[in-house]
């Protein structure tokens, strides 16, 4: 489990729910709030584990990923700065079917179970955010579901690149493509070929072990349906992030 960080603290309001808190609401869990490291390639819960912290990342993405029994495996979600991590905690379940793993190396704010638990019974905006977030949720599990199943590599990869980036708020992304093969479910041939074609038309530039978007509407126009209808859904569920100067 990773352990608390004592670097310069981040202002937990860069996560998006946090922000979107009456001020007393927010006041009253800060002094719960611990900060931790969210290093790269983290497992922060296993399928089946029971959850213990909610946390609410503030950079980083998080990934959803479900396994199956032959060992293949693929992302159902992404997580960054505008959710949290552990909603099986407020939704009745000790535990979720599948693993939570750092995509994207961060940090994040973690309450404990028993306070969160504590907050939801208050009926608050914590509450109501919290529900928000899972429907919003859902919808990205079960769009991502129908995408797997129905769309292109291609479409797959470049929906993927925009989520990811749309959360890393960053023009470059540590990743290899034996990574994002794993993520998306799909053969690392099939990644390499798609990433070296979008290279070779100009939408993204790779190097071992990162990648950028040169030409984000190019990109948009080559992703399918999918990254819209998540998007669309996010903006129209949860608050919008506030500009702090």
């Amino acid at each position: 489990m990773s352990k608390p960080i004592q670097l310069a603290a981040p202002d937990p309001r860069q996560n998006q729910i946090l922000a979107a808190l009456p001020k007393a609401e927010y006041e009253r869990i800060l002094p719960d709030l611990e900060l931790v490291a969210m290093p790269l390639g983290w497992t922060m819960s296993e399928s089946g584990d029971h959850v213990r912290y909610l946390h609410f990342p503030v950079s980083g993405i998080v990934s959803l990923i479900y396994a199956l029994e032959d060992g293949s495996s693929s992302e159902i979600a992404l997580v960054g700065n505008e959710g949290l991590v552990g909603i099986s905690i407020y939704m009745g379940g000790d535990s979720l079917p599948s693993s939570t793993e750092v995509q994207s190396a961060g940090q994040a704010y973690r309450l404990s179970r028993k306070v969160m638990k504590h907050e939801f019974e208050q009926g608050g905006q914590l509450q109501h955010l919290a529900l928000l977030y899972t429907q919003a949720l859902i919808c990205q599990t079960s769009q991502m579901a129908v995408c797997n199943q129905h769309h292109s590599v291609e479409q797959q990869f470049s929906r993927w690149l925009l989520m990811s980036f749309d959360r890393l708020h960053s023009d470059k992304m540590m990743i290899t493509q034996e990574q994002i093969s794993h993520l998306l479910g799909v053969r690392r041939e099939s990644v390499t070929q798609t990433a070296g074609k979008l290279h070779k038309e100009g939408l993204i530039t790779k190097a071992r072990g990162s990648i950028s978007v040169l030409d984000r509407d190019q990109l948009e126009a080559r992703a399918c349906e999918c990254y819209a209808a998540v998007k669309g859904e996010c903006e129209r569920l949860l608050p919008p992030p506030k500009t702090r100067h």
